[in-house]
């Protein structure tokens, strides 16, 4: 499978690192803005920084995608179009429209998009899930993840929140692990957020919080802060409850909310229900390049295989929707029906 892999920062490094190590891939050009590489195990690929360019020189049968948001949608429509599948990082797109585009593109070029939803691929996220429906619903979701960032990560997030607030960034994850338990529809949003630092734009907020209710009566909230201000205490909050009991991570607040392997391990799952509590240890966990090559590895079945996405691509949109409203919800000061936006 010959890959052409645009954006090298740590999630794109990540996935090309992947299919540098995968036995059915060959790498055919590496797309950096700067036009240079810092990686040596990437160091003899050949490297671009122009996308368009690459693809019209590499013509790859996949493209992966890990560059800022805002590129994300044309880049998708523009590979699929020239016949390759896609796997795109997160978040699809900065607006619905966008999103479905890439998703009417997939099915109008027939090729494989598989968006960047790395919990899907946690086997300890997985576990959860599956403890959580075997509750029984309705839901409350109590889910957050605060990150104090400083220097280098935290001139990470200033980029990112040029085209993009951490709570869609981040919210998509979490907002999809909702909506993977309760499989029920959202039908309104409400958002808050806040401005705290000098650093970002005027009109962007490195604050969130949303709040959403579906039509099982589910409800749930979602929180994400980024920057130096950001307490730690209690930054990494992952609780489900139900009628029948709650499931919740209990390891997640151990070390600092900066580490990016510590956002995706679980460590121990505490099931409590009236009658006791049962606490599940996971050892051995997968860690960030482990999950991505995971990630990778599914893109490259799901061609071969020719696995259906449909339900992946609809959820990917789903859950993007629902955290664009609650953006909507803050700007506008009211809260979003679900059911009758269309942005």
């Amino acid at each position: 499978m010959k890959t052409l892999v645009a954006g090298l920062g740590n999630m794109g490094f990540a996935h090309a690192l992947a299919h540098h190590n995968h036995p059915q891939s060959q790498i055919v050009g590496l797309v950096n803005r700067s036009n240079t590489i810092a990686e040596s195990e990437l160091s003899d690929y050949p490297l671009y920084s122009d996308f368009s360019k690459a693809l019209a020189e590499t013509k790859p049968d996949l493209v992966v995608i890990a560059t800022y948001s805002d590129s994300h949608a044309d880049f998708a429509c523009e590979a699929m179009q020239a016949g390759a599948h896609v796997f795109v990082e997160k978040p699809l797109s900065t607006n619905v429209s966008d999103a479905k585009r890439v998703v009417d593109t997939a099915i109008a070029t027939n090729r494989k998009l598989v968006v960047g939803y790395i919990l899907r691929h946690h086997p300890s996220w997985i576990r959860f899930v599956q403890e959580a429906r075997a509750l029984g619903g309705p839901y409350v979701f109590r889910l957050n993840l605060n990150q104090q960032s400083s220097g280098k990560e935290w001139e990470t997030h200033k980029a990112l929140m040029q085209t993009t607030s951490p709570l869609v960034d981040c919210g998509v994850h979490y907002v999809d692990v909702m909506c993977q338990i309760t499989d029920a529809k959202p039908i309104r949003v409400n958002g808050m957020g806040l401005r705290l630092s000098d650093e970002i734009a005027p009109d962007m907020y490195n604050y969130g919080q949303l709040q959403v209710t579906f039509d099982d009566g589910s409800i749930g909230w979602y929180e994400a802060g980024w920057g130096p201000m950001m307490s730690e205490t209690a930054f990494f909050v992952k609780d489900i409850v139900s009628p029948n009991g709650s499931v919740s991570i209990v390891d997640g607040n151990k070390g600092a909310s900066a580490d990016i392997d510590g956002h995706t391990k679980v460590g121990g799952i505490l099931v409590h229900k009236p009658q006791g509590d049962h606490r599940i240890d996971l050892a051995g966990e997968p860690g960030h390049n482990e999950l991505c090559a995971a990630e990778q590895d599914y893109i490259l079945r799901a061609i071969s295989e020719d696995i259906d996405l449909s339900r992946h691509m609809q959820d990917a949109v789903q859950s993007l929707a629902i955290c664009l409203a609650a953006d909507q919800s803050i700007r506008t000061g009211q809260p979003i029906n679900l059911l009758e936006t269309t942005q």
